[in-house]
């Protein structure tokens, strides 16, 4: 899925993306790697990936691991902001081009 994502935003010429985590699993080690170490960068440099709002997940591991992976992305030319309220999330990603 995160793979059709990423060509989605380079089709589309997209640069932000509204991410619902707020019913997710944790990652399993090897999906917090690859998320982290492969998608995110190649989405970023290849897709035009910019800006993500993420709502927060519910299972508070869910949001250790989406924090750690939002740590690891800070060398990236991305922002991630989190959010409880999807109205919010929006708002926020409304307001950059």
């Amino acid at each position: 899925m995160l793979t059709h994502t990423a060509q989605a935003l380079s089709r589309r010429q997209w640069s932000k993306m509204l991410v619902d985590q707020r019913d997710m699993a944790p990652f399993n080690p090897a999906e917090q790697d690859w998320m982290t170490n492969e998608w995110l960068p190649r989405t970023v440099r290849e897709n035009g990936y910019r800006f993500g709002a993420i709502l927060v997940a519910h299972n508070v591991f869910a949001r250790l691991a989406t924090n750690q992976f939002i740590m690891a992305s800070r060398e990236l030319p991305h922002t991630y902001r989190t959010f409880e309220v999807e109205a919010e999330a929006v708002a926020w990603l409304t307001e950059h081009k």
